[in-house]
């Protein structure tokens, strides 16, 4: 761990809010600043060698590139939880998997590509790790995604802000799959790596994805416009970036409430994630909100926040006990066509989950 100047602090916030997609974007950065492009640089090279700055890159939108997912709630005997998640971790669609306080105590989110079943996927998952319980809770609205962490610490937890139209992409039921020629699915594949900290970071992608610098800037411009990439931008590591609590709220809102309920909650700035969810018959929760924390304080005064503002007393608040998994989704690439080969047998033969 390192103390972080308050030149850092600016600069973290800048990659995380608004890093802009051009030839030079660290010079861009350091214009902004007062500092030189080399300064930048290096500034990043230090975050990202303290393991503060997890990565640069794009943040595709999984729903709008026709991948199917969902959050995912499992029950596990205390002595089955290590090897569950061990299991669950070897999917590529897994990127997130959490221990949690709850009597579903293993939270994992999974992505499945166009052409598969994500209910067979979830039901394999299931079988292997021998689950009580698994409970399958799909985006029904999505009121807000976008973590963006203050290193300033100038926002309080009950402060509110906008939220921004990339940080509520549309969601459907069912959404159209779109078709990738073969140079823009290398596009996406090579926007998913960390971007090279050289003056001109688009330039070495293009390299990579064997097209021209002025080809993948403009790429990124289309997708964004199209809804399959929502931004450019870094992602932190909350827990060495000072945020060492993250808590899941889970809300009973009346059914009739939520479209109101929903935007105030998503409205409050430590919130990340806000989405309506399926109730189940032992699972009353419509609304999840995700808050983050220097401290488990903070996360608690938000969620009092949040309940005094909507009313809402019948919650839970979830906390991350364990931390089994955390990486971006990786779409298109060749991890898939080795996992769905390795169990393509189970994947067909399985039998879908009762949904309660």
């Amino acid at each position: 761990m390192i103390e972080l100047s308050k030149q850092q602090k600016e600069l973290l916030n800048i990659v995380q809010w608004s890093f802009p997609v051009c030839e030079r974007p660290f010079e861009a950065i350091g214009e902004k600043m007062g500092i030189s492009e080399e300064t930048v640089i290096e500034e990043l090279r230090t975050v990202k060698e303290a393991n503060i700055l997890r990565q640069l890159s794009a943040i595709f939108d999984t729903r709008a590139l026709g991948y199917q997912s969902a959050l995912i709630a499992a029950k596990y005997d205390e002595d089955q939880i290590e090897q569950a998640a061990k299991i669950i971790n070897e999917h590529p669609g897994v990127s997130h998997n959490y221990k949690r306080n709850n009597a579903y105590n293993l939270w994992y989110t999974i992505a499945v590509p166009p052409s598969e079943n994500i209910e067979s996927h979830v039901a394999l998952l299931h079988n292997a790790t021998k689950s009580k319980t698994t409970r399958q809770l799909p985006t029904l609205k999505l009121y807000k995604i976008g973590v963006k962490l203050d290193m300033t610490g100038e926002t309080k937890p009950d402060s509110k802000s906008e939220v921004l139209a990339h940080e509520k992409p549309e969601r459907k039921s069912v959404m159209d799959v779109p078709s990738f020629s073969e140079k823009e699915l290398a596009i996406i594949r090579e926007l998913q790596e960390d971007l090279p900290l050289v003056p001109r970071p688009f330039a070495a992608m293009a390299f990579e994805a064997q097209c021209g610098e002025e080809e993948i800037l403009n790429a990124i411009e289309e997708f964004k416009e199209k809804k399959y990439m929502r931004r450019f931008a870094a992602v932190m590591n909350h827990r060495h970036a000072g945020y060492k609590a993250n808590a899941m709220g889970v809300w009973a809102v009346p059914e009739g409430d939520c479209e109101e309920v929903g935007p105030q909650m998503a409205g409050f700035s430590q919130v990340s994630h806000c989405y309506k969810r399926p109730t189940y018959s032992d699972w009353p929760y419509t609304i999840f909100t995700m808050v983050h924390g220097k401290n488990a304080g903070e996360c608690e005064q938000t969620i009092e926040a949040i309940a005094n503002e909507t009313g809402i007393k019948e919650y839970e608040l979830l906390w991350s006990i364990k931390e089994y998994k955390k990486v971006r989704v990786r779409y298109f690439t060749p991890e898939w066509d080795a996992y769905i080969a390795k169990y393509n047998e189970e994947l067909t033969n399985v039998q879908a989950l009762p949904k309660d």
